[in-house]
């Protein structure tokens, strides 16, 4: 279980985020929505150790901050914390099957199989395994993040923005997608624009407004919400 309790963010006099309380347990998808300013980038920069933060942070059980003593990023990516970030985490001069292997790097047993079962969720890359990314449309290269990131045989998977950018073949594929590492026990954080997408896929939701969550519920009561539907769903 990722936990936070009270998260609070601080750039100078500019407070990000304040009194924040999340979860996300192993197997499930839980969408952040928000407009821009919101806090959404604050609270995966905290959830990463790179944003000055304060309040409980615990990862199964334990609390992160003493972390901070052997390097905090580098020891939640030992735990299997993994970031696919806004428009990145792909190396476009490798091609698809370099990024592939790297992304099982710090996890070299299973490496093979798990490059396999990412080809198998994202078929077309199969067919695309010596093209270099860069060269590759946004759709795709979205895939090839994804790929990685199940590669890395993550625990908690932090999604900043998936479909930004994205035709709408794209984007619901992509989020469609999220399922599968659901159901390999993935805890999955989906930071994302498109709020009627993202809670489709999701089991629950919160909405960051001026740093803190004002709503917390179901996927199903927040689509149909009226102060979300007015907000976020043009209804």
């Amino acid at each position: 279980m990722l936990s936070l309790r009270g998260l609070e963010v601080r750039y100078g006099a500019h407070v990000a985020l304040q009194g924040v309380d999340l979860d996300l347990a192993p197997g499930e998808v839980v969408a952040v929505l928000g407009a821009n300013g919101a806090g959404k980038s604050s609270l995966l920069r905290a959830l990463l150790g790179l944003a000055p933060a304060r309040g409980s942070y615990r990862l199964d059980g334990e609390e992160v901050g003493p972390l901070m003593e052997r390097g905090l990023t580098e020891a939640l990516a030992a735990r299997g914390l993994v970031l696919v970030p806004e428009r990145g985490g792909v190396f476009r001069t490798l091609t698809v099957r370099e990024n592939l292997l790297l992304g099982g790097f710090l996890r070299p047993d299973g490496r093979k199989e798990r490059v396999q079962e990412a080809l198998a969720l994202f078929p077309p890359l199969a067919e695309r395994l010596e093209q270099r990314v860069g060269t590759m449309s946004g759709g795709e290269q979205r895939m090839v993040a994804l790929a990685r990131a199940l590669v890395q045989a993550p625990r908690y998977l932090l999604l900043d923005e998936p479909t930004l950018g994205l035709a709408p073949l794209f984007a619901r594929r992509i989020l469609e997608s999220l399922e599968h590492f659901a159901r390999k026990g993935v805890g999955v954080l989906l930071v994302e624009q498109n709020a009627h997408l993202a809670l489709q896929v999701a089991q629950r939701g919160y909405v960051l407004e001026r740093g803190r969550v004002v709503l917390e519920e179901g996927a199903q009561a927040l689509l149909h919400h009226p102060w979300v539907q007015k907000a976020y769903l043009g209804v």
